[in-house]
């Protein structure tokens, strides 16, 4: 008898999840990804602010699968399928197309960035998805620093003035990083430039930051952002942004050279690529069980699919977290699981369990808020959001590098990797 062919597109937390709990099944499973390696994404505002190198939040998925014997990897680009005759299109590089046949599918492939059509965040906004983003925000802000130490009349023109966009968790993580990395460090790298006169500005659409967590978390947050010279702004909405201008809805222009959006993320557009019917945010429809319909060969996990959460009100989708990626992999697989083992069609529904949320403000600071009501603030929470951050992470190497970074960091008040890498074309070009 024939294995069961599954291929699973992404290698982020929901496909990792997936990949792990088929790798005991009676079944070839092949993971497929545009990159060779998995991105921690909750740490790469880390790397943005020179707290970590590149390497600490990636790790080859090649070294992932290896352990497993009917585990594969493919890296490639996903540019279509045939459904019907269940065959997946990738191109490996510009000429190169490759067809993958399956029995089935899982789509993972994540989110990016949403901007919401505000003219000019696109091209001038540093959004923070992925790693080559955070390596890109990194070189940027230093350049500004290395610029104005050039020229000092560029912080009159806001060299030195960074705009984050965005009050939830990522937001809030950035703009204490971003002030920590601003006030603590590159003061003495540039002693002969002003640092004082740097800005951090948080901007935020509603009332309040970190919409998910309660009023008392919501606070201490906002207290401890602006304790660390944040800028916190709220009920602001960003109308359009240039190079070096940021200009708000109620007319108001702030010289700033740095946009980092963290407003919000919309859908991988792979849905619409391999020709499955899409809702709001370009999110996969599903059905309970997380198979699309039409399709029940097909599965769409995390921030790709429009999951509906039976406990919110109608038309009210999970959140795009890893948590709900992680549970929703490990569910669809075990579907797949009781098909290849002859069992019934597979109907269960998921049933996401919500083990709360946090969000580190800066250095030995934070916010959690955990099940049976436990909310904790400042060191407390700061040592819960390290512990699980840690755990969560990729490879042993991984682990320990990024403790002791952590360490370094926090006894030293340093920064390690403070580096510009620019790509240069190769001779032959």
């Amino acid at each position: 008898m024939d294995r069961m062919r599954v291929v699973i597109v992404g290698a982020g937390f929901g496909g990792l999840a997936a990949a792990r709990e088929l790798a005991s099944a009676p079944v070839d499973v092949t993971l497929v990804d545009r990159n060779n390696f998995h991105t921690f994404q909750p740490l790469l505002y880390q790397v943005a602010t020179s707290g970590l190198a590149s390497a600490d939040v990636a790790y080859p998925v090649r070294g992932i699968v290896a352990r497993h014997e009917h585990l594969s990897f493919r890296q490639a680009t996903v540019i279509g399928a045939d459904l019907d005759a269940r065959v997946l299109h990738l191109q490996h590089d510009e000429h190169e197309v490759e067809d993958l046949p399956y029995d089935h599918l899982i789509v993972a492939a994540g989110a990016t960035a949403n901007t919401f059509g505000i003219p000019g965040v696109d091209h001038h906004g540093f959004p923070l998805y992925n790693l080559a983003d955070a390596v890109r925000l990194r070189n940027h802000v230093l350049e500004r620093f290395e610029a104005a130490d050039a020229e000092p009349a560029l912080v009159d023109d806001g060299a030195l003035t960074f705009v984050v966009v965005g009050g939830g968790p990522t937001g809030v993580e950035v703009a204490g990083a971003l002030t920590e990395l601003v006030h603590l460090v590159l003061r003495k790298d540039f002693p002969n430039l002003d640092v004082r006169r740097a800005r951090v500005v948080l901007v935020e659409m509603q009332d309040r930051l970190l919409a998910p967590f309660s009023t008392v978390s919501q606070d201490h947050a906002r207290t401890a952002l602006e304790e660390r010279g944040v800028e916190v702004r709220t009920g602001v909405q960003v109308a359009r942004a240039r190079a070096t201008r940021v200009t708000f809805e109620d007319g108001e222009e702030l010289a700033a050279h740095t946009l980092v959006w963290a407003a919000g993320v919309k859908a991988n557009p792979i849905g619409e690529a391999l020709g499955l019917r899409t809702g709001r945010g370009g999110r996969i429809e599903v059905g309970p069980n997380l198979a699309v319909a039409d399709h029940p060969e097909v599965w769409a996990i995390g921030d790709v699919a429009a999951i509906v959460d039976p406990k919110g009100g109608a038309g009210t989708l999970l959140p795009q977290l890893a948590p709900v990626a992680i549970q929703s992999g490990r569910h669809v697989a075990r579907q797949i699981c009781c098909l290849a083992a002859g069992r019934i069609p597979p109907t269960a529904p998921f049933r996401y369990r919500d083990k709360g949320t946090m969000a580190t403000i800066g250095r030995s600071r934070a916010v959690a808020e955990l099940p049976l009501g436990i909310k904790l603030r400042g060191f407390p929470a700061w040592l819960a959001w390290l512990g699980l951050h840690l755990v969560m992470l990729a490879g042993f190497r991984n682990r320990i590098s990024v403790f002791a970074n952590w360490a370094w960091n926090w006894l030293t008040y340093d920064r390690g990797p403070r580096l510009i890498f620019r790509s240069r074309p190769r001779a032959d070009d």
